[in-house]
């Protein structure tokens, strides 16, 4: 046992050694500097606040000086070290399948004013843990996992996201890169399982697939449960069948609607699990669905028919979660208890044949949705401080209830008073709605005939005063003079 424990040690310091090695040469300028601010980092206890912390650490040997001088001179080799990480031991699933994560990881940046290339990141927990967007940058990440219940993984690339860049297309880029390093490093050869890359729902997986077609590659993304997918077209013979009297085959299938159990059919596998923390486990695949794709959004500038990219969808249920609250909050199963909607999907088909396939996800059904809020038309503005609105009448209360105004300099917001939740009163959206301004239309204005007869039929003086002060006293047959007001004369009201 402690020749075996020993071996494993030695093993492990070896890969080790070799890795430091080969970042240190990595480092092209500043080196040594560089790689002992890495130790410092890694090996200071708790999150790193200040570089002032760094050049404290006991690994860090030099001044604070070489410090931000090997921030600001050094240079580091980054394709050289993507080469080092992809020749690192990987971990690998139970039967040995590389299982690559995919995920984007901001750096937030919301004082930083004058950093170029910020965008604004989705934030999840900071403040009353509601989301939140923050300037940062975002970079996507590419992590080899292993399975078991750990959080180590082992990183291998990652890209920072340029404002406005096309997330599907960077993605499938950055996983095709790490592939082929991954193949050159002879992790993976022929007759060794497809590697498989896991995406979350923010991610266009059938789109990604399709760039990726040609890699020993497959997809498996997150889906929403309001999604809605297509069967396989029927065969010549079926629609001749169908339909005697001919016509124009079909593209496609009938409807796969997440949230109609109707639709859905025959289930082609099910698998039954008994966990220990979410208790009874079914899963249910569905095999050739695909999306129906439209030449619009990312498919705009598609050269050619819209590919049909057929994959496999996965529904995932269990009885309880182990915090005890309802399986709605975990992704497995809908909303309502009866019946509940597919939420998740599974790996896809091959990627490596001609006819790509994968599993739909999120980001596919965003080209429908409309505008984003940019593009929304933006409400009315709302009376300023010291003023006040009508309120907005629903059909559950036709009196309008007073407005209610902020007086000025006490309060710079002005509330309109709503019924109160679970009253009865008003819809749902009454509450928010912005109050409606009376509208005041001028007068008509006569015809251009009329106008002109009744300056002709009653003419009026030119000028003509009427002003109790005597000072100011003017008539039409006076010249148009007015003597200064006298500031010592009483005025008279």
């Amino acid at each position: 046992m402690s020749l075996l424990h020993d071996a494993v040690r030695v093993e492990s310091l070896t890969v080790l050694s070799r890795f430091r090695t080969d970042f240190y040469d990595c480092l092209t300028a500043r080196a040594d500097a560089l790689f002992e601010l890495t130790d410092a980092v890694l090996c200071t206890d708790g999150p790193v606040r200040s570089l002032v912390d760094l050049a404290l650490a006991p690994e860090h040997r030099r001044g604070h000086g070489a410090l931000y001088a090997g921030l600001n001179r050094g240079r580091v080799d980054v394709a050289r070290l993507r080469r080092v990480l992809s020749e690192m031991p990987l971990p690998r699933a139970a039967d040995g399948r590389l299982v690559l994560a995919v995920d984007v990881s901001p750096w937030l940046r919301p004082d930083a004013g004058t950093v170029p290339d910020r965008s604004f990141c989705h934030t999840y927990g900071r403040g009353s843990a509601k989301h939140q967007m923050m300037p940062g940058w975002p970079y996507s990440v590419v992590v080899a996992l292993e399975s078991g219940r750990t959080s180590w993984t082992a990183l291998l690339d990652a890209v920072r996201l340029a404002p406005g860049a096309d997330l599907a297309a960077v993605t499938a880029d950055q996983v095709r890169e790490v592939a082929e390093r991954l193949i050159t490093a002879g992790q993976w050869t022929d007759g060794d399982p497809e590697i498989l890359v896991v995406l979350d729902a923010g991610y266009d997986a059938p789109r990604i697939a399709y760039l990726l077609s040609g890699l020993p590659v497959e997809i498996l993304g997150r889906t929403r449960s309001d999604r809605v997918m297509r069967r396989p077209a029927p065969s010549r013979q079926e629609f001749l069948l169908d339909h005697p009297k001919g016509g124009r085959p079909p593209k496609h299938g009938g409807e796969f609607v997440f949230g109609d159990p109707t639709t859905w059919g025959a289930e082609q596998a099910v698998t039954v699990t008994n966990t220990r923390l979410y208790g009874r486990a079914t899963a249910q695949a569905w095999d050739r669905l695909h999306p129906r794709l439209t030449q619009r959004a990312a498919w705009l500038e598609h050269d050619g028919p819209l590919p049909v990219i057929e994959g496999t969808v996965i529904r995932l249920t269990v009885e309880h979660l182990p915090s005890g609250g309802g399986t709605s909050r975990s992704g497995c199963g809908g909303r309502e208890l009866v019946p509940p909607k597919p939420t998740s999907t599974g790996a896809g088909r091959r990627s490596y044949d001609a006819s790509t396939s994968s599993t739909p996800s999120a980001c596919s059904s965003r080209p429908s949705a409309g505008p984003g809020p940019a593009c929304a038309t933006r409400p009315p503005p709302t009376a300023g401080p010291g003023s006040s609105s009508p309120p907005t009448p629903n059909s559950a209360s036709p009196d309008p209830s007073p407005p209610t105004s902020a007086g000025r300099g006490r309060n710079r917001h002005c509330r309109i008073n709503s019924p109160p939740p679970g009253s009865g009163a008003g819809s749902g959206t009454s509450a928010r709605r912005r109050a409606l301004r009376p509208v005041h239309r001028n007068q008509p204005h006569p015809a251009p005939d009329a106008r002109r007869a009744r300056r002709t039929d009653d003419p009026q003086p030119a000028t003509t005063w009427d002003v109790s002060s005597p000072a100011a006293r003017h008539t039409s047959d006076q010249p148009t003079t007015r003597s200064a007001p006298n500031p010592d004369e009483p005025v008279q009201s």
